[in-house]
């Protein structure tokens, strides 16, 4: 039985502890995302996976306050984190001494997390007959802007309302789970050496 290729990589080399990388990855995540984000927020979404380590993040985003890439910006949430235009450079200029796994790491924490936050009522489902079934149609909606128009084919009304109803069992959760699929996703490549055991 073969090892997972995890199981040779320490715990350090899933996450980011030198403080410049650190600062480009999340001038990155908030260069990508266009929103601000209040402190707790982007603490979550920095250290809810492991990348980033809670002590290093604290002394990062000090960093980052002092040196203008970070500024502390009034909104309806309260005190937020905004993105400077010094900021957006370090990003765009940088990125790409970020390992693509953490960048889509952070991206796909913090699109969970606004996923979460949004209630029920962002959510508007649409059901009607087509062909030999029904398609439900399900849109996410943040503001006047839809995040996922997602249409799924039932082979009647009953299987319909109960994909609807699981769906709103945890909105966010599905939304969640299809940002995951999409950032994990991978390029489908076929084992050839299982046919050529067939052949034998």
């Amino acid at each position: 039985m073969f090892a997972h290729p995890e199981d040779h990589v320490s715990q350090n080399m899933k996450s980011i502890s030198d403080t410049y990388e650190v600062q480009v990855l999340i001038a990155y995540f908030l260069d990508k995302i266009e929103r601000p984000c209040t402190p707790a927020q982007l603490l979550e979404i920095a250290t809810s996976d492991g990348v980033v380590n809670y002590f290093v993040y604290s002394e990062v985003i000090e960093k980052m306050l002092e040196n203008g890439n970070v500024e502390i910006a009034d909104s309806e949430m309260g005190e937020v984190y905004k993105l400077t235009e010094k900021g957006r450079v370090l990003s765009q200029e940088f990125k790409k001494m970020i390992p693509r796994s953490f960048r889509d790491k952070i991206l796909a924490a913090g699109l969970r997390l606004f996923a979460k936050l949004r209630s029920e009522n962002s959510v508007e489902f649409e059901i009607k007959p087509h062909a030999n079934g029904y398609i439900v149609r399900c849109v996410s909606k943040d503001g006047s802007a839809d995040l996922m128009d997602l249409s799924l084919y039932a082979s009647d009304e009953e299987q319909a309302n109960f994909i609807r109803s699981k769906i709103m069992l945890d909105p966010s959760g599905f939304y969640s789970k299809i940002i995951d699929f999409v950032v994990g996703n991978e390029e489908y490549v076929p084992d050839l050496s299982e046919d050529i055991e067939q052949q034998e």
